[in-house]
Formats: C-alpha cells, structure tokens, sequence
C-alpha cells in the first residue's frame, strides 16, 4: 500500500472545494453574528475525562483517544462540540443572563456516522443557554433555516418531533437501557413487529401509544391525531402544544412532523428539529432543547442549539461563481519597482492580482482573471481581457 494514501473516511480537500467551504464558514458566521451570537474556539484535544464528561456511550465510541506526552494522562479529540461550549458557559463565562455562543470548527470521529459520511467533518453550531421559553427555541431555529439561506441552499424542510413524547409514554414503565435503545431503534425504522415485542409487556396505554407513533408522520394533521390516539396526559399535551406553536411560526408548507423519531433521546429535553435539503442522503441540520447539557458542569440551565457539517452542506449549497482577478506580468529590472507598486495598490483595495510566472502565463486555476494589468503611456492600467 502506499504511504500517500489516506485513511478512510479521510480526504485532502483541494483548491475548488476548499474555497467553496470557507466562503460557507464565513457565510453561517456573518449569519450567526447578525443574530448576536458570539464566536468562541474550543480546543480540538482536552483530558479525555473533561472532553467525556456527561456524554452518552455513542460519543465515547466516537472519540479518538491519546496519551499526553507531557502529563501522561489520556486526552481525546473532539467527536463533538456542544459539550465544550457548554463547558465554557458554565465555567468560563458564568454570565447570569442569555448567553448566545457559535462555533466552526473540525471534529474527527473514530467511525463515519452514516455510509459515504467523512470522519473528520467540519461542524458548525449555535448555542442559546439562560432561556427556557419557546421563544429560543423559536430563534434558534430561525438562525439555521437563515444560515442555509445564506449560504442559498434551497427547498428545505423542516421535521418537527419532541424527546419528551416517548418519555411520556414510557413513565413509570420499567425499562432498561438497551430495552429503551431498542424500543427508539424500532420506532425510528418504523419497524411495528420489532416494537410490539418489545413492548408486549407494556401497560396498555403505553403499548397502544408507542404503536400509534409509528403512523404519526406528516403534515399539521398529525398533531390532531396525536390528540386523538396518544393518552391524555400532562407532558405528551405540553409538547404537542409546543410543535404546534413552533410550526405556527414558520411556513407552513415547509414543516413537516415525525413523532416516532427520537434520535438523539438521551441527549434532548424538548422539542428538536431536522432540516432536510434535496440531494442530501440524511438530515444537513439537526437541533432542538437540551437543557441536561450543562449539568455535568454544575451549572443546569436551559440550553438550544443545532449543528451541521460544512463539508456536508458544500455538496447541496449552490456553487459559487470564480472571483474576479487581474492578471499582472512578471518584470524584472528598471520596470519592475513601479510595477510592484501598481500591484501593490491594487491588493490594498481588495483587488486579487495574480503575477503571471516566466513561462506560465496561461496557469490560473482557482480565479477568473478577467482584466489585465498593463503598460500604457508610462503608466500601469487596468485594462479588461
């Protein structure tokens, strides 16, 4: 095997597509700025017991491990970075109202999450901690469906359910961990044969609601059948109410409800969303309420967010056209000063001037030299090619 070839799920990211994402970045970072959220950059390795802290098993699989050299103890790379902002709100900022946090930065990942997926994506996110009501849950999901307008990706849709509907349904109900991890499996594929077993010895309210999930998929009509066929109790209310008033809130035509979809359980408290895109294999945007984050920390407070990957979002974000350039010859000799000083003025106005190397002149790759920088009447002028 070659020693240039690069792990799986790795890959170099070439000139093209590399400007194409950091146009991307700089695009979700303007957007989340104009909401006033602030940038903070988390490290990419920490002690593996503060990276860990709090986190479920999946993000332990997940995490690249290493000793220190210096101190001996494990670190890890980040598979994710919510729990390090949340770290950094609890510990470092300590603010007692809102605080609004964004990031944009790699994490790696010891096994691609879905087929085809890299193991070193490029994760966006935004965070609001300090507010329970729905009105943040509300912004937060206005500030992403504005980061994929942004950065003009079109047809998107969102999917609404709640973590605390299957919690409802299973109160009281003794359940283990891997039962619950299987019982969420069965509703998330659909899968009404694999749920009825594992539910056979559910009380029957429990049993009836968690097999009325599986058809709870759709468009505004299945909050009123949830209505109809899940119990009538205190929390599965509240959190119909609440998607009811979330989707209120956005067109209608774009929101779309799956109550059986419970990814991420163990990680949200409330309502949480999906956002779908056409030419997507899966979800480019997942986010909702998880105000559990912080309380490993010591400091429980509410907390919503949502995070994508950038190199995901480069495939089904329009491309964007070539930046405009002037080419400039390659002088030596009595010219060559005042031709450095003409391209010289031309970059500090924000111009991108390419010297055409001796023997090169045709070689520009990455940008549309559309103008020239030429010699006339003793002066250096832009001339269009």
């Amino acid at each position: 095997m070659s020693a240039w070839v690069l792990p799986d799920h790795i890959a170099d990211v070439l000139p093209s597509e590399a400007r194409h994402i950091e146009e991307l970045r700089r695009e979700l970072l303007d957007a989340a700025r104009g909401y006033g959220y602030e940038l903070v950059m988390p490290p990419l390795l920490e002690h593996l017991e503060s990276l860990l802290t709090g986190t479920g098993e999946a993000l332990d699989l997940q995490t690249f491990k290493l000793v220190d050299q210096l101190s001996g103890r494990m670190m890890g790379l980040r598979a994710d970075t919510t729990p390090q902002v949340a770290r950094i709100d609890a510990h470092l900022l300590n603010r007692q109202g809102v605080t609004r946090l964004c990031y944009c930065g790699p994490v790696l990942h010891t096994r691609p999450d879905r087929p085809h997926a890299t193991r070193e994506p490029l994760q966006f996110g935004a965070e609001i901690y300090g507010h329970a009501g729905l009105e943040a849950d509300l912004e937060i999901l206005l500030l992403a469906l504005d980061c994929l307008k942004a950065t003009r990706v079109p047809g998107l849709t969102v999917d609404l359910a709640d973590a605390r509907i299957v919690r409802a349904l299973l109160d009281g109900v003794p359940v283990d961990g891997a039962a619950l991890a299987d019982v969420h499996a069965a509703l998330a594929s659909k899968d009404a044969s694999a749920l009825a077993a594992l539910a056979r010895e559910f009380p029957v309210a429990s049993r009836e609601g968690l097999r009325c999930l599986l058809g709870l998929y759709g468009d505004a009509a299945v909050l009123q059948e949830a209505r109809k066929c899940l119990p009538d109790r205190p929390q599965l209310r509240l959190a119909l109410d609440n998607l009811a008033w979330l989707a209120g809130q956005l067109d209608a035509g774009s929101v779309k409800f799956d109550l059986a979809d419970q990814r991420g359980y163990a990680y949200y408290s409330g309502a949480r969303f999906s956002i779908y895109v056409p030419g997507a294999s899966d979800a480019l945007v997942r986010g909702g309420r998880y105000d559990e984050v912080g309380a490993v920390f010591g400091r429980n407070r509410p907390a919503v967010g949502f995070s994508l990957d950038v190199k995901e979002l480069v495939g089904v974000a329009a491309r964007r056209p070539l930046k405009a350039a002037i080419r400039a010859p390659w002088l030596d000799g009595e010219k060559a000063a005042s031709l450095r000083a003409a391209i010289a003025s031309l970059r500090a106005q924000g111009e991108t001037v390419v010297c055409a190397l001796p023997g090169h002149e045709s070689e520009v790759e990455e940008f549309l030299c559309d103008r020239e920088l030429a010699q006339a009447a003793g002066r250096w002028v832009v001339q269009a090619l």
